[in-house]
């Protein structure tokens, strides 16, 4: 197995764990670790996720669902862009998830993830993702009206059984062949200000720019509390979160495609091995072809 760059165990966020985002460092965090140093592992683990990929789609045993949250601005977009271009899109798909249409809010809130999740073989990517029910929708639960649920005493039961749900939902995928990281891009709230500064100011960014970010940009604290006790809640051996440290982008992309290319790797998948009868049948077919103009 190949050596990797980065250590799972120091973005990890364990089960019960207590979680202070303002307390999490935001920046690259590795004394040592320079920002070449960042694209040439990021260079590598893409050649790795491409090999590792072509194994997976190949053996058609497993799949895996990866899962990206964060702030707005946090880099989402741009770690997927890096991340999975190495991969060959017939085995990968991206789907973002942004407010529930019309039908989705008729349905239980992980009937929409159930279409898209990653069939044998398969790397489903959700940017944003039924997270949002319990973050975003947290902070605004006005949000909940359109979604006509039974009557229930207080909000806060609502969120745990909502984390329960998820735990159980998830970890019937993992069951099932089903690999899952989640990863939360952990950005500062300085930073996130300067990146929608260029997306005020920058030509090439402002189809980027939504007014409404800087109204949810008020919110931060309440988004904090959301997100601090959702991951705890919702982390488990088998279904981890993991914290990226955010505000350099070349090191949570980098941090990320080790994380997924490790927990490949660790997969040990083959490709489909082909009976002597076969192997005899190839060969013969081989010399067939060889003697062909």
């Amino acid at each position: 197995m190949t050596k990797h760059a980065f250590e799972a165990k120091r973005f990890r966020v364990k089960e019960g764990d207590s979680i202070k985002l303002s307390k999490i460092s935001t920046a690259a965090n590795d004394a040592l670790f320079k920002k070449e140093d960042g694209i040439t592992a990021l260079r590598t683990d893409v050649a790795l996720l491409q090999e590792a990929q072509n194994r997976l789609f190949a053996s058609g045993q497993r799949s895996l669902l990866i899962i990206l949250q964060g702030m707005d601005a946090s880099g989402k977009d741009g770690t997927v862009r890096h991340v999975i271009s190495g991969v060959n899109p017939q085995g990968c798909r991206i789907f973002g998830f942004r407010a529930p249409n019309s039908e989705e809010v008729q349905h239980h809130f992980l009937w929409r993830p159930m279409r898209f999740l990653p069939a044998g073989g398969m790397i489903s990517i959700f940017n944003r993702s039924y997270y949002e029910e319990v973050m975003v929708v947290r902070v605004h639960p006005e949000f909940l009206g359109a979604q006509k649920l039974p009557p229930y005493k207080k909000l806060s039961d609502l969120w745990k059984r909502r984390f329960e749900e998820i735990r159980v939902f998830e970890q019937s995928l993992v069951n099932s062949g089903t690999s899952i990281l989640k990863f939360f891009l952990h950005v500062s709230r300085d930073e996130q200000k300067k990146r929608l500064l260029e997306r005020l100011t920058q030509p090439d960014k402002r189809w980027k720019f939504n007014e409404n970010d800087l109204a949810e940009r008020e919110l931060w604290e309440k988004y904090e509390e959301a997100t601090e006790e959702a991951l705890p809640a919702t982390t488990s051996k088998s279904t981890p979160w993991y914290i990226i440290p955010a505000d350099d982008k070349w090191y949570a992309r980098a941090a990320v495609a080790d994380l997924i290319a490790s927990h490949l790797e660790s997969l040990e998948l083959e490709y489909p091995k082909v009976s002597e009868q076969d192997e005899t049948k190839f060969a013969m077919l081989a010399k067939q072809l060889e003697g062909q103009e």
